[in-house]
């Protein structure tokens, strides 16, 4: 509460001196220039202004990207309140987003995301590549808080939806290349071609190499964590009259990002709070950093990205993969647009098929004995399938001239197919002698179904109170199903044979928790869910002025159920139950000062019911992989996204959010084990899978809630004109992240201190000719950011980059 009331009083002193600033700027300047963008979006699936909408919404469009440099998605975080993107351990293609304390780091197919990614209208439902390069996009969405009305499959985080720009009726487009740090290079681009008055085209392309900046001095190798991606994406638009429209799109990509774990060379604060000293040196020794000519971070793990290490380790087509991840996606996409006198239908239809391949040290050779071990020290090896159809249909229309509404109804199908081993190395010898031990070697089958209907109704009541109420019927099928690739090799080979019907029996007898001391009997482990949810909103907004609006919501969303899925025994292959949350909003959207001065405010409270956590223990055995309803959450913050051009060229923003979140109502299984853990420490007893396990911490309490800091991001830009055509525009982006827990059990390196990140860029430009030149730097101070922890291994993001770019825009583009 002490930092919720701080960022009530800083927002209150902000907004004081945005008004005395207005005021010398209305009186002492020309307020005849360029004005803030008016933004339009569809966050409630139909066009409006921003500021009009009642709802916790961030906005970039293709210019901000542009001017910050933001290629990926991943670079969006900086620019939302209360949240956080990183690549998930090990996959460099896959992005967590956490948005008020709820995300996922997990991307095995059981497991669904609480913010949810939408490419136009087209749920994506796997997090193992949503980390997409950003080309010829229109817009990007970033909605706070559940989503439980009008989107895909129902989430509780929120949702980041990617607006791809339509064909263009004139011929024009854009090229772009440019280089940067660790032998970047980097080219996208689009083209509108249009074939006829009737049928309009685009293609637009992207290409990303890398060299990595990881060196391993024990294969020699420079360039780890390097990543070569392409993507191609071809639309075709039919004007099929004055009220049809049909909307046809594909896409391929292929990326094969890896972000394996390593160390800074320099020794940089990440390891302060972190590995032992005696662990740290131990690997220097046998790995010494900093060798590598181009890389900043080193790693120590024996496999080798040009030749596989695991031949005879496991089974099927992943023991002939090396080092790294490899993802391959197509998409196609279908929308047709009928204009009647009920209102516009919408017929949207969507294909993805994600295949992605990757073999993976998460222990980067460590412990210190397995530094330069062939195999690694923990290893996991991965052949994916996964493909999703999902049919809308979609009204909106109006009754009179009081009521709008948006209804429809959705289908969902998804099938994946799973072929993954553990490979783990005890110690042995007194940790001297490593010994290899196959935890799993196994396929994973699993199929969601989901129906929906849905329908939100705004009445505007009179001129300024507008009452909006919505709600979705969801209803959603899970089935799993486990088979044995019958590896010799596998420590205990009768341990998991098939998890079907024909071994629940079994599976139910002597099964234990691993959360739980004295190892109680597992629950019937079911083989598939069912869920039926009915999720509503209410929001009430009332217009000040035309400028400025107040509104009050409550917003119920769930995300469904699934199962622990990495367990390596039946027993711990546990279901887990959906999660459920309500938010509580209180917002205000104004527009002052002819448009200079754009002020959105929102104090939120989350009550989430039955959260999804994943969590990892090592183990003497290996890792154990634990994902429960351990606890219900609630956070309660506020939250500022203000942008305000005191004068024609210069353009500041503020973004902030401030959040406070706990457990509430803890698993009976949960309360046992927290004291348990207690009175293993006061007896001096074993505290293995007691104390710093699940969501209790070594000191026998409850961990508080992962990612969830303050944010403070400052932007700043100005414009310089140099002579009648050329503009010379510096820009520099500052986020403060404070500190927070990046480990469920609340560890001492999962205990992360405030960072602050800086991102720069200076670009030169001739409108008049179509060209910019622009030079940047992210993470420009070097920043170790610690994102995540597995089994107390840190994981920390990007080193600092440069890069150089030039865009030339021809045609209606210019």
């Amino acid at each position: 509460m002490t930092r919720i009331r701080f960022g009530l009083a800083l927002a209150s002193q902000l907004l004081a001196s945005l008004f005395s600033q207005v005021t010398i700027a209305q009186e002492g300047t020309a307020s005849s220039g360029s004005l803030l963008e008016e933004i339009t979006v569809t966050a409630q699936r139909r066009t409006e202004k921003l500021q009009d909408v009642p709802l916790a919404i961030t906005a970039v469009t293709d210019a901000q990207l542009s001017q910050l440099n933001i290629t990926e998605a991943i670079g969006i975080a900086p620019l939302i309140p209360n949240a956080l993107t990183f690549n998930n351990t090990g996959l460099g293609t896959a992005n967590g987003y956490y948005i008020r304390g709820l995300g996922n780091t997990e991307s095995i197919a059981t497991f669904d995301p609480p913010v949810a990614t939408y490419i136009d209208d087209i749920f994506v439902s796997r997090q193992n590549a949503n980390n997409f390069g950003l080309f010829d996009v229109e817009r990007i969405e970033i909605l706070r808080g559940p989503q439980g009305t009008l989107f895909g499959r129902n989430t509780t985080g929120g949702a980041v939806i990617i607006r791809l720009r339509k064909p263009s009726p004139e011929f024009g487009g854009y090229m772009e290349a440019g280089f940067g740090q660790f032998g970047r290079f980097r080219m996208r681009g689009t083209v509108d071609l249009p074939i006829s008055d009737r049928v309009l085209s685009k293609l637009s392309f992207y290409s990303v190499k890398d060299d990595g900046y990881v060196w391993n001095p024990v294969t020699n190798e420079d360039g780890i964590n390097d990543r070569k991606s392409i993507g191609v994406h071809g639309d075709l638009r039919f004007l099929l009259s004055d009220s049809a429209t049909w909307d046809l799109g594909v896409e391929y990509g292929k990326d094969d990002g890896a972000n394996l774990l390593n160390f800074s060379s320099s020794g940089g604060p990440q390891q302060a709070p972190g590995i032992a000293t005696a662990a740290i040196a131990n690997i220097a020794a046998r790995c010494p950093p900093g060798v590598g000519a181009t890389s900043s971070r080193f790693t120590c793990t024996g496999m080798r990205s040009d030749q596989s290490t695991l031949v005879g380790r496991f089974t099927g087509n992943k023991q002939n993969y090396p080092l790294g991840n490899e993802v391959k996606n197509v998409a196609l996409t279908s929308n047709v647009q009928l204009k009647t006198g009920l209102g516009e239908f919408n017929f949207i239809t969507g294909y993805r098929k994600l295949q992605q391949d990757f073999a993976l040290d998460f222990f980067n050779g460590t412990p210190a004995p397995f530094v330069g071990f062939p195999t690694g020290g923990f290893v996991i090896a991965n052949e994916g399938e996964h493909k999703q159809i999902s049919q809308e249909i979609k009204l909106v229309g109006t009754l009179g001239e009081r009521i709008t509404h948006t209804s429809g109804l959705f289908y969902f199908k998804e099938d994946n197919h799973t072929d993954f081993g553990d490979l783990f190395f005890l110690a042995l010898g007194g940790g001297t002698i490593p010994f290899p031990l196959i935890l799993e070697d196994r396929i994973l089958d699993n199929t969601a179904k989901a129906i929906a209907a849905y329908s939100q109704w705004d009445f505007n009541l009179n001129d300024r109170w507008q009452l909006t109420v919505g709600g979705r019927w969801t209803d959603e099928d899970k089935e799993i199903e486990f088979t044995s690739n019958a590896n010799p090799a596998l420590a205990a080979p009768s341990a998991v044979t098939r998890v079907n019907s024909a071994n629940i029996a079994a599976t139910r007898v002597g099964s234990t928790n691993p959360t739980t001391s004295a190892g109680s009997t597992a629950p019937f482990i079911p083989l598939s869910q069912s869920t039926s949810q009915f999720t509503p909103r209410v929001a009430l907004k009332f217009n000040t002025s035309e400028n400025t609006n107040f509104y009050l919501s409550a917003t119920n969303g769930f995300k469904s159920g699934g199962w622990n899925a990495r367990g390596t025994f039946p027993g711990a292959i546990l279901p887990f139950d959906p999660e459920k949350a309500w938010s509580y909003e209180l917002g205000t959207r104004s527009t002052l000062a002819d448009g200079r001065v754009l002020i959105n405010l929102t104090a939120f409270f989350l009550d989430v019911k039955d959260l999804q956590t994943p969590s990892a223990i090592n183990g003497p055995t290996g890792p154990t992989f634990i994902t429960q309803n351990f606890a219900d959450m609630e956070n309660k913050g506020i939250e500022g996204d203000i942008r305000f051009q005191p004068v024609d060229d210069l353009e500041l923003g503020l973004t902030f959010g401030f959040q406070s979140a706990e457990y509430t109502n803890l698993d009976p299984l949960i309360a046992a084990q927290q004291q348990a853990c207690l009175a293993a420490l006061q007896s001096g007893g074993s505290t293995a899978n007691l104390c710093a396990a699940g969501i209790v911490d070594p000191q026998g309490k409850i961990a508080e809630p992962v990612r969830v800091p303050d944010t403070v991001t400052g932007l700043a830009k100005y414009r310089f004109h140099i002579g009648d055509r050329l503009t010379l525009t510096p820009s520099i982006v500052a986020q403060h992240v404070g500190a927070n827990n990046v480990g469920t059990s609340g560890t001492p390196i999962s205990l992360v201190g405030s960072y602050t990140v800086f991102n720069a860029g200076i670009q030169l430009a001739n409108e008049d000719a179509g060209w910019t030149v622009q030079a940047n730097c992210s993470n420009c101070t070097n920043e170790d950011q610690i994102v995540s922890v597995l089994a107390e291994l840190p994981y920390i993001q990007d080193p600092r980059r440069w890069s150089i770019n030039f865009n030339y825009r021809f045609g209606d583009r210019r």
